[in-house]
């Protein structure tokens, strides 16, 4: 099992969601994850020209984790008394400012990987609990990504974001969730919003005319 040090790490976020979790994947039914693309004029730093990947929590508000943000740092080298972690090829990822030291997986599996295990997507969980992350470590290390932190919004908060134009909304994709170089994937995925806005503004006075 991971050293001690990983549960108290994630203490915190157990104390958050753990009476949530059910409410939680059920409400993954109704509402799927999105990516959400920094605008290149986003003012808070911690979020400059990053790419986030969201979805609902069960107040009515949202939870994520950046995607192109690698640390320097592997597993291994964070917890290198516990062995299974050394398999983990790709490193720990920057999840965001919420509970820093708090460790969550992104899990890519075809049922739920443990319990407090959130469902996002078709074959995409997020999972918080330590003996959770623990049993995907040791059984299917390279399906899952792991992060420092999160990303948390209040209820309506991301929304009133969104409707400001600090974020541009793109549909989730396993592929791009975890693409292995995550350099440039803001820029492709900004130059890709831009071109629905021109073609849906094309349309539009196709449209008129």
């Amino acid at each position: 099992m991971i050293a001690a040090t990983l549960r108290f790490a994630v203490l915190f976020m157990l104390i958050v969601f753990s009476g949530a979790f059910a409410g939680m994947v059920r409400a993954q039914s109704q509402e799927e994850a999105i990516l959400l693309v920094a605008h290149p004029a986003f003012r808070d730093l911690e979020y400059r020209q990053t790419v986030v990947l969201a979805a609902p929590a069960p107040n009515g508000g949202h939870v994520g984790v950046i995607l192109n943000r690698p640390t320097k740092r592997s597993l291994g080298s964070l917890f290198p008394e516990h062995e299974p972690s050394k398999k983990v090829v790709d490193p720990v990822f920057y999840g965001g400012p919420f509970s820093r030291g708090a460790l969550v997986a992104l899990v890519r599996a075809d049922h739920a990987p443990g319990a407090g295990s959130v469902l996002l997507m078709e074959h995409l969980y997020l999972a918080f609990r330590a003996n959770t992350i623990d049993h995907v470590i040791e059984t299917t290390p390279n399906e899952a990504r792991y992060f420092v932190g999160y990303v948390g919004w209040r209820p309506g908060e991301l929304k009133s974001e969104i409707d400001r134009g600090l974020w541009s909304v793109v549909n989730a994709e396993v592929d791009t969730i975890f693409r292995k170089d995550t350099d440039g994937l803001w820029e492709e995925l900004l130059q890709q919003t831009r071109r629905i806005r021109a073609d849906t503004a094309h349309s539009s006075v196709l449209a008129i005319r």
